[in-house]
């Protein structure tokens, strides 16, 4: 059976090109669900499961406490899994066919007022060359809604200031050219200028954005950047590291952007994923209703 899963996984690297964070995903999920079925149902092959099997699985997810998200993802793991055995003539029939997906709590992204990004943007002190970086990472975040990965991912080569664009690649490789912005252009190009050649010293490294070792900056490296940042900024909300990325978005909507153009700057494969964003600007003008009409 294990044998099977690694197949599987083979296919989603080579032939999906699926990001890595997901291929991962994908084989936890499976892993679990193999020990399930080994362990609990004493069964050997995928031959052998049915419904029952698997609804049997998702119970003891949730009771264990997993959210209808965390159930929601089981099932479309297990099921790509078992759609592929079948194509592969491996197994004879699809048990998840009549299995429904729990309908998963959409949570609204956290996001910054205009205010708040303006105290974060400015909390890095740029005398000297970490500070330069922060100030030119921080910006560019806001001013391109990249994801945090993708931002440690750039390289110098993907860095057109000139043009006033970036080249990243997304989730499953997907390359996509993003504008810029003048003040975050002004900031990378002081942090080109002033601080990159300093941290690199005598590495040799493509990567754009580097730690004091020189080195490229990791995705923990950013996060306590962040974090520093924010406590400067005296930001009492909570951050993530896509905080960034949905104040982008939602402000952008905010002063009228066609959700199509935020749906291609974000990178987003499905204008579904995009629309989350009218929903907070939505929200957040009811919170301003209530807050300033006499009425409200």
């Amino acid at each position: 059976m294990e044998d099977h899963i690694s197949d599987f996984i083979h296919y989603l690297v080579v032939e999906r090109r699926l990001a890595k964070n997901t291929v991962i995903s994908y084989e936890r999920d499976l892993t679990q669900y193999h020990l399930y079925l080994k362990k609990v149902e004493n069964l050997t092959s995928f031959n052998e499961v049915n419904r029952l099997h698997i609804i049997h699985f998702l119970k003891t997810l949730k009771e264990k406490g997993n959210s209808s998200k965390t159930l929601a993802r089981h099932i479309a793991s297990i099921r790509s899994f078992h759609q592929f055995m079948l194509r592969e003539k491996v197994t004879n029939s699809d048990p998840t066919v009549h299995i429904d997906s729990p309908q998963s709590e959409r949570t609204l992204p956290k996001v910054l007022n205009i205010s708040e990004v303006e105290a974060l943007l400015d909390a890095p002190k740029t005398d000297n060359p970490l500070g330069i970086r922060d100030k030119a990472m921080l910006e560019l975040l806001y001013a391109t809604g990249l994801r945090v990965s993708e931002l440690i991912n750039l390289n110098i080569a993907d860095i057109h200031l000139t043009m006033g664009f970036i080249r990243c690649i997304g989730k499953g490789s997907k390359e996509r050219i993003v504008p810029l912005g003048s003040v975050a252009t002004k900031a990378m190009d002081n942090y080109i200028n002033h601080a990159r050649g300093q941290l690199v010293k005598k590495n040799k490294t493509d990567a754009f954005f580097v730690n004091h070792h020189g080195k490229r900056l990791s995705r923990q490296g950013f996060w306590k950047n962040l974090k520093k940042n924010a406590l400067i900024a005296n930001i009492q909300k909570e951050l993530t590291p896509h905080t960034l990325r949905h104040s982008f978005a939602t402000h952008l909507l905010e002063n009228g952007a066609d959700l199509r153009a935020v749906q291609e700057m974000l990178g987003h494969a499905d204008i579904s994923t995009t629309q989350i964003y009218t929903h907070v600007t939505k929200a957040r003008l009811k919170d301003v209703y209530n807050q300033y009409h006499p009425r409200a």
